[in-house]
């Protein structure tokens, strides 16, 4: 049998997994890294990511005549938690991302050598309840493929390489304990099927979530959101699907708030699927029209995006059928069209300055000729009628009314043509509201109707739920030490990133304020690290 002995086994190579690495060799340690995945795609679904980050009073925001602190990042982050009396450690983990997540993420990053777009994002401002006060989606230049890429070569470089061991294809399945402490790992090699046992001090746990599993999440499915969709779409990692939870909770651990997801209400399948169910998220245009399955406009409150993305979830699965439609107009898709990701944003991904202006000011067309042509859930019309016919056979059903689509339609033009002194519609009021913030204003239309024959054709998306993160994991104390149903560290064992619910089994509470997926990967990962080599981890 194949063994590894090291200090520390870090299990998973995603984000996290790299910043334990990386930070264990500064301190000297012996490392073995095992990896389920191939090492092309080292950096685990942070590779994939569009690479935006949540931080608190940086450079970027300052620029930009803003003074955000540490006391409203926090008051916004519980607001949106809506965190329970139980809830301790998710609070105190979210107490110290807030605190920490600046100058022990966003420094520590600028230091190896990631920068950031100049204009902050503002996402998850708040609908019913208050979300970010201020803009503070910091999207990295070049992506998240370029974040992983640039901590794996520091990782591949440290002057301590000699003590690292990287393993890939390696499917850690249980935990190995001895005298009450975790001592190490079994698994099989991927392909082969030999099986192999890895021997540490101390085994960090840093294998992502449950939302690659279609099981997990149905069967972790949260009460708010009715029965699960018939169809759900998987934009998570196809090796997040629990195997180490569950091994951790055989081994004693505690798992908590598993019903807590990140899921987007805006998919569709991808073009050229990597995966079964394969989703890709759009951003959702504000400018479009988001419909029922039946083709009558959601509401009372109308679907936007940027406010609240629980909401449009909870929303579109009290319906009969849990899916959706967007309608628009070329000239909508052309400026607002965008799919989340590294893979879909290539100027960003490869730093291209010129490509970027580009798609902003002349629009994204090569994404929308790609998507009308390779996507199966985009349909195109020159007129109503014909559009509905469209997205019936797509369906392969009836279901959506042409009366209905029609009435949304043009009472929704007709609202516009009223000018915007009397523009008495709540989703044209968001659009005026996010055109007053730069970083909106250069990808929104300005009150654009959608039967415009000056900006035919007509085109509807068929959006489905996709599982995208877990916001509940293995829950741990604030060294990252894994906690017992008893509330006390497992020795030896620890979890980090989104196996731990970023910090803590739920540092998000209910809601995300975006962002702070891979900032709660990267700190979570320093401070497990920092813990064994401070003798903090029993």
């Amino acid at each position: 049998m194949q063994q590894f002995r090291s200090d520390v086994l870090v299990v998973g190579g995603g984000i996290a997994g790299i910043t334990a690495a990386l930070e264990l060799l500064e301190a000297g340690k012996s490392v073995v890294l095992l990896d389920r995945d191939q090492a092309a795609v080292f950096g685990g679904l942070a590779r994939e990511s569009f690479g935006g980050m949540f931080f608190v009073d940086t450079p970027q925001q300052r620029r930009l005549g803003m003074r955000d602190s540490v006391e409203l990042a926090l008051r916004d982050w519980f607001s949106f938690a809506e965190f329970g009396p139980d809830d301790h450690w998710p609070k105190a983990w979210a107490e110290t991302y807030v605190n920490r997540c600046t100058p022990d993420v966003f420094h520590w990053v600028r230091k190896h050598g990631i920068g950031f777009f100049p204009v902050v994002n503002w996402v998850e401002r708040g609908e019913f309840r208050p979300g970010n006060s201020l803009p503070r989606f910091h999207i990295v230049w070049g992506t998240g493929k370029v974040l992983a890429e640039q901590l794996i070569d520091t990782l591949q470089n440290h002057a301590n390489v000699g003590k690292l061991t990287l393993r890939f294809g390696h499917r850690v399945e249980q935990l190995l304990t001895q005298n009450g402490r975790v001592c190490g790992v079994q698994g099989l090699e991927e392909g082969s099927g030999a099986p192999f046992e890895a021997h540490a001090e101390h085994v960090v746990v840093a294998t992502g979530g449950i939302n690659g599993s279609m099981d997990m999440v149905r069967k972790h499915w949260h009460t708010d959101w009715n029965k699960p969709p018939e169809t759900i779409l998987n934009g998570s990692h196809r090796f997040a699907d629990g195997m180490l939870h569950h091994a951790v909770e055989g081994a004693g651990g505690k798992l908590t708030h598993l019903d807590k997801m990140w899921n987007y209400a805006a998919g569709v399948h991808h073009p050229r699927p990597r995966k079964p169910n394969h989703g890709l998220s759009l951003v959702p245009s504000r400018s479009a029209l988001w419909l029922n399955w039946r083709g009558e406009r959601m509401g009372p409150q109308p679907l936007v995006s940027g406010f609240d993305t629980r909401r449009l979830v909870t929303d579109i699965c009290a319906q009969e059928k849990a899916y959706s439609w967007q309608v628009m107009n070329h000239r909508i898709a052309l400026k607002e069209l965008a799919i989340s990701g590294a893979e879909f944003n290539p100027s960003v991904r490869d730093r291209k300055v010129f490509a970027f202006l580009r798609d902003v000011l002349l629009g994204n067309r090569w994404l929308v000729n790609d998507m009308l042509t390779n996507c199966q859930d985009f349909v195109v019309a020159n007129n109503l009628p014909e559009l509905v016919e469209k997205m019936n056979a797509l369906q392969g059903d009836d279901s959506v009314q042409l009366d209905a689509l029609t009435n949304a339609v043009t009472h929704y033009d007709a609202t516009i043509a009223r000018g915007e002194k009397f523009m008495n519609d709540e989703q044209l009021r968001r659009i005026a509201s996010l055109r007053q913030y730069r970083g909106d204003k250069v990808r929104l239309c300005k009150f654009q109707p959608i039967y415009d024959q000056k900006a035919l054709p007509l085109i509807a998306i068929r959006e489905f739920i996709t599982s995208r993160k877990s916001l509940g994991g293995i829950q741990t104390d604030l060294h990252s030490r894994v906690l017992s149903t008893a509330n006390l560290p497992i020795p030896g064992l620890l979890a980090v990133g989104e196996a731990a619910g970023f910090g803590g089994g739920g540092v998000h509470g209910l809601r995300a304020l975006e962002g702070t997926f891979l900032g709660g990967c990267i700190l979570s990962a320093r401070i497990a690290a920092q813990a064994i080599s401070a003798g903090q981890a029993l």
